[in-house]
């Protein structure tokens, strides 16, 4: 299916157009419904696999945010709930991201 994310075809990232990598942002054993559902992005080399890319080490963070974007938009193209998508998917990315904030905050206080 079409990616619900993205409609250019250039790195989601930084917006090269050239050496690009289709990534499925829900991978694993929900990669065939990340496909049937569009959360798809073009990545290029560096943002998929280089030293920063979302499989790689130190790309975390931005696999995060990817996942975010991708449940959001999610939500709002096929009209259903956060619960709709924990069915689906097994997990919230959203409430991920808020519990790791007040962990911080509870650390840094």
């Amino acid at each position: 299916m079409k990616s619900i994310i993205q409609d250019k075809k250039e790195c989601y990232v930084c917006g090269r157009t050239t050496n690009l990598h289709n990534h499925h942002v829900i991978f694993g054993k929900n990669r065939k419904n990340a496909d049937k559902d569009g959360l798809t992005v073009y990545l290029c080399y560096d943002h998929h696999e280089g030293q920063e890319g979302v499989h790689s080490k130190n790309g975390h963070a931005l696999d995060l945010k990817l996942k975010q974007e991708a449940e959001r938009k999610w939500l709002t193209h096929y009209h259903k709930y956060v619960e709709d998508f924990i069915e689906r998917y097994g997990k919230n990315y959203l409430w991920e991201l808020a519990e790791n904030n007040m962990k911080c905050l509870l650390i840094t206080q």
